[in-house]
């Protein structure tokens, strides 16, 4: 396959292609092929971008309609009949029926663009320039969202000093015999502990980056009421986690809380194309009219792509769709690990949003490439990049998902004959 146009203009700085050194085509369900016609699993989705699959037809069609009726694609803040009916379906499908009442903030395309608003919002709404961040957590590519980001060498990007973040242990670190959220609660209640009341403690449900590292419902319950008790601003970072990922729509649900601020994207369009937006707190939407802007908040295709995708929530037969590919999926890394105990520690994750903890680095290398020989594609994490991330489409059918598991176990096993 030719890739001389990559390597010869493409900057350095390109990872995945590296990883699967091949041209991909086109795409549909949980498949995507090559220009040679090979099919490959997808196990990677975009990075959890696309969650419902490529080109999921209930989806791409409104969007199709869309397209070729001269609508509008760029309104900035305005106006438009796309994002009147996205806000509607949205407040109607996703906030009513779980009893959560927000207001809707429009930052800008991408995850790290709802994080930053987040973030100036708390500050701005609470007068403190502090913000609790947690071991392992990443929060994006953007100056604020790399400050509360756990990883040193992410951290270090940009080239500038940040300040302003008290670092916290997350739940289950460094062991499950700390209480992190007892810590946290004392220090912010103890006058000598040399670390002040910060303005937010901002946290994903589930550390994608991190190793697929896992909150309990009681953690984050009692880091809300922690927040609540002193007077933080809770922000869930529910980009890669959210929009159905765990079988839930949040990924916080499973946990009976509802955060002062939520931030989604990735899958928040349904289709790939980006779209994010902050969910607030009605009394902490203390924003002037114009002080947060950007020019892609008005991204009317996404709005039309992100109602159909809301649309599917209203569907107990999708829903429950849902929730039975998530206990299948678990139970096939169940027996991954009870299979091939050299090679993994443990399972990771919750729901669709799944880990094997391999033994080391070299082992999910090994897997990785194996698993591409033979049609599956799956992306490692944690600080060690020692994890085997699983997140196939939330729609993938039996089939696909039995033969992508099959895939993986098969690329396992050879790392046990290696040995």
């Amino acid at each position: 396959m030719n890739t001389d146009v990559f390597t010869t203009y493409e900057s350095n700085v390109r990872r995945y292609a590296r990883s699967f050194p091949t041209v991909f085509t086109k795409a549909l369900g949980a498949t995507i092929w090559d220009e040679a016609g090979k099919p490959y699993i997808d196990f990677l989705v975009g990075s959890g971008a696309l969650n419902y699959g490529h080109n999921n037809q209930n989806i791409i069609a409104p969007a199709i309609e869309y397209l070729v009726g001269e609508n509008i694609l760029l309104s900035l803040d305005m106006y438009t009949v796309a994002k009147r009916e996205f806000i509607e379906v949205f407040v109607d499908s996703i906030l009513k029926p779980r009893g959560l009442s927000y207001k809707i903030q429009f930052p800008g395309p991408t995850g790290t663009n709802a994080n930053e608003a987040a973030l100036a919002l708390a500050r701005k709404y609470t007068g403190r320039s502090s913000v609790m961040a947690f071991t392992n957590a990443f929060h994006g590519m953007s100056l604020g969202s790399l400050a509360v980001s756990g990883s040193a060498s992410t951290r270090e990007l940009g080239g500038v000093a940040r300040h302003d973040v008290i670092r916290v242990p997350y739940d289950g670190y460094p062991s499950k015999a700390f209480d992190s959220a007892s810590y946290i609660d004392f220090v912010l209640g103890d006058a000598g502990s040399g670390i002040e009341k910060p303005a937010a403690i901002i946290l994903e449900t589930i550390q994608a980056e991190g190793g697929l590292n896992t909150a309990s419902a009681a953690w984050l319950t009692e880091i809300q009421r922690i927040c609540r008790k002193h007077g933080v601003v809770m922000i869930v970072d529910d980009i890669q986690a959210g929009a159905g990922r765990t079988g839930e729509f949040f990924s916080f649900e499973f946990a009976d809380i509802d955060p002062d601020i939520v931030c989604l994207s990735k899958s928040l369009s349904g289709s790939g194309s980006p779209f994010s937006i902050v969910l607030i707190r009605p009394d902490l939407d203390i924003w002037n009219p114009g002080e947060h802007s950007g020019t892609f908040r008005g991204n009317n295709l996404a709005f039309v792509t992100a109602g159909a995708m809301c649309k599917l929530w209203s569907d107990t037969q999708f829903t429950a769709g849902v929730q039975g590919t998530a206990a299948k999926l678990q139970r096939h890394l169940d027996s991954l690990v009870a299979k091939f105990p050299t090679c993994v520690e443990q399972k990771r994750g919750r729901g669709l949003m799944a880990g094997l903890k391999c033994r080391s680095q070299a082992v999910v290398g090994r897997v990785h490439d194996v698993a591409f020989e033979n049609g599956l594609l799956i992306e490692s994490s944690g600080p060690n990049r020692d994890v085997i991330k699983v997140l196939p489409p939330i729609t993938i059918t039996d089939d696909e998902l039995d033969h992508g598991i099959a895939i993986l176990g098969h690329a396992l096993k050879e790392q046990v004959n290696e040995h």
